[in-house]
């Protein structure tokens, strides 16, 4: 229902981004606004949207294009990529230092 204009121009990466991280909030409000869905109906989605975003973003692909579709999902496995934990490098303090500090001053010793 949506889908066209989502796909209006192209895809829009920020859209693409905003939907990744979870903000449905444009999505949700379009559903709500349309007056097809009842109070409850527009909460459920908005809990399942926000839950698991990459069901909007399959709801909106729906109708494209297979190449859209393709480049929409790489763009996604490419967002999932950096939000991986494993690419996240948090500084663990050992004995009062950072674990950076503590591996640099192995190094250095």
């Amino acid at each position: 229902m949506f889908a066209y204009e989502f796909m209006d121009g192209g895809v829009d990466l920020d859209s693409l981004e905003r939907i990744h991280r979870g903000d449905v909030r444009d999505w949700v409000g379009a559903v709500a606004g349309s007056g097809l869905f009842t109070n409850a109906q527009v909460a459920r989605v908005d809990a399942g949207w926000r839950h698991d975003p990459k069901s909007l973003l399959d709801t909106l692909l729906s109708e494209a294009d297979e190449m859209t579709v393709k480049r929409c999902e790489m763009t996604w496995a490419a967002l999932d990529r950096i939000d991986s934990p494993a690419e996240r490098r948090e500084l663990v303090a050992v004995g009062g230092y950072s674990s950076a500090v503590a591996s640099a001053s192995t190094t250095i010793a």
